[in-house]
């Protein structure tokens, strides 16, 4: 049987590693645009930003370790285009140029996805730039590193923008400026309670501005290079523009394939892994992921679920039948001293769904009075109003906080209420937490 790949990033290569060590008699080729394959783009702006210097410590496994171990991987080739009749791709090599075609018997889609660019005038000045993959981390931390690159701006406020403000300032940088078109940052993953405190925490930091409902219009570039931006409330001196706007699947190639996409270009694929087509599989940030509270396929673009989906797609590539038991989109970032987590679904979420459902929303300190360093910690609870089952939970703080989303996440999973969470046994020393940690309080008074 031959399996091909496209794709060698987080699903691509999982799915490989798995496929061939279940079906050691497969013939596996991977076809991957860029020369670098398995790598976590998670760590770009922590690269960007200087808390680590090699960039090779975000490859979990170089592309000579694969071949080692029987994968015929194909660097910097593009897939162009496939032909579902014959069971046919065609490749070009983008270093010779050459265009050919290669046949499978089962094919996986794992071209994850790519940076939205926004409607901007002089997006294409010198000094502008995306974060998305390991180029990109590679350009923009020798940019960031310059004395001369003082004032920056990101314009986006989500997981990605909110970390390069970070990076920013790790590198002391004499200004940053985020900037948002919605009214708030991270509006589709956090409750306005939670993202109330982070942008408490950007506020708090000098150096730091945060401009929200506010719509950049146009980089202002000087001999080419830009030099600042302006938006519909001003213009802003900048040495150099982040743009963290979103991504968008690169399933492109595929639109004539008549496979079955999300209006955004998702490959919508079953538990399985497989999409509308037989044969064809596919996994990570160019496909939907099942969500267990929510009941349907959404697109939520996270290395875990990537990795998760893909080692299951191996599975099945090599002739197994197991399910995916579906995502609750648990996700954390650092804004800045705060931790923050989410797990299962928002209060808007729960709105959109029609559920008749309530929350709670407590703030109470990580650790025991007596013991020195208490900081504040805020949880808010979504849950069901008839059964009283745990439907979602965010968590925001300065210590310890999005390592108890953890306890929740696993709490919604098994459908727990929120009165069984009330009285949970979780871990009390006077260091970690309160001897009715802040979970129990917030099940606690649940109404």
């Amino acid at each position: 049987m031959k399996i091909i790949i496209i794709g060698g990033v987080a699903a691509g290569m999982s799915a490989a590693a798995k496929a061939s060590r279940i079906d050691k008699n497969a013939e596996i080729v991977i076809y991957e645009k860029t020369e670098i394959v398995s790598w976590g783009a998670c760590g770009l702006p922590y690269y960007v930003g200087n808390f680590y210097e090699d960039p090779n410590n975000m490859i979990a496994r170089p592309v000579e370790k694969f071949i080692e171990a029987g994968m015929n991987i194909k660097i910097k080739h593009e897939v162009i285009g496939i032909d579902i009749e014959k069971k046919e791709i065609t490749i070009k090599n983008l270093v010779t140029r050459e265009i050919f075609k290669d046949n499978y018997d089962k094919l996986m889609v794992a071209t994850g996805a790519h940076a939205i660019m926004p409607p901007i005038k002089n997006l294409s000045a010198k000094g502008v730039y995306t974060l998305k993959d390991y180029t990109d981390g590679i350009i923009l931390k020798e940019e960031m590193m310059k004395e001369e690159i003082q004032d920056i701006i990101v314009v986006g406020a989500g997981y990605i923008g909110i970390e390069v403000v970070e990076a920013a300032k790790h590198l002391g940088k004499r200004s940053v400026r985020l900037i948002q078109l919605g009214e708030r940052v991270l509006l589709e993953s956090f409750d306005k309670e939670i993202t109330d405190v982070m942008e408490e925490e950007i506020r708090a930091h000098e150096g730091v501005e945060l401009h929200l409902e506010e719509a950049v219009q146009e980089i202002i570039e000087k001999d080419g290079k830009v030099v600042g931006i302006k938006t519909n409330k001003g213009e802003y001196k900048a040495d150099l523009v982040v743009i963290s706007t979103g991504v968008r699947p690169n399933t492109a190639f595929l639109k004539e394939t008549g496979i079955e996409m999300l209006p955004n270009g998702a490959l919508v694929i079953d538990e399985f892994g497989k999409t509308s087509i037989d044969s064809i599989y596919s996994a990570g940030d160019c496909a939907t992921v099942y969500h267990r509270v929510r009941k349907e396929n959404v697109y939520i673009p996270l290395a875990t679920t990537a990795n998760k989906i893909g080692r299951i797609v191996g599975e099945n590539l090599a002739g197994k039948n197991t399910p995916f038991a579906g995502t609750l989109g648990s996700a954390a970032i650092k804004v800045l001293d705060v931790e923050a987590g989410r797990t299962g679904i928002t209060e808007n979420e729960a709105i959109k769904m029609g559920i008749n459902y309530k929350t709670v929303f407590v703030k109470d300190k990580n650790q025991t009075n007596y013991y020195p360093g208490r900081e504040d910690i805020f949880v808010k609870l979504i849950y069901n109003a008839d059964t009283r089952v745990l439907l979602g939970a965010q968590i925001a703080g300065k210590k310890g906080a999005v390592l108890r989303v953890d306890s929740l996440a696993t709490a919604i999973y098994s459908e727990l209420t929120v009165d069984e969470i009330g009285m949970m046994d979780f871990c009390y020393a006077p260091p970690f937490a309160r001897t009715w940690d802040v979970m129990n309080v917030a099940g606690n008074v649940a109404k």
